[in-house]
């Protein structure tokens, strides 16, 4: 009995360490740097997944209000620089998932698609 309370004190004062974040995301449901999204995406669109995602966007309509210009990457070894994403369909082979929403003041930061892959990056404020 008194062995266990000692083990069980020993516990209680020593609490376990955290585990180490990723190295591309803040933390886990948290939120992205805009210019270190690159590579595999995954476009999560149900709100009730927010916790999992790595950011919330919201797609504008004008380049200018955006925080990141991005490109579409047709192959996944290309999506090396900020801006440049291949869009995937599982969500398990994705590099980050965000979340897409419709209403701009839930949204972290702006996003803006274009046709062009020399006006893919970020935009520094």
């Amino acid at each position: 009995m008194l062995l266990t309370t000692l083990v069980s004190a020993l516990l209680w004062w020593q609490p376990a360490a955290a585990a180490p974040l990723p190295p591309k995301v803040a933390q886990t449901g948290g939120y992205a740097d805009p210019c270190k999204l690159y590579g595999a995406v995954y476009l999560e669109r149900d709100p009730r997944r927010r916790g999992f995602c790595s950011a919330t966007v919201y797609v504008e309509q004008q380049e200018a209000f955006a925080n990141l210009v991005v490109f579409q990457e047709a192959n996944k070894l290309f999506a090396d620089k900020a801006g440049l994403w291949y869009i995937t369909d599982a969500r398990d082979f994705a590099d980050f998932t965000v979340l897409v929403t419709d209403n701009r003041s839930f949204a972290d930061f702006g996003i803006y698609y274009t046709k062009v892959r020399s006006f893919a990056g970020c935009r520094k404020d």
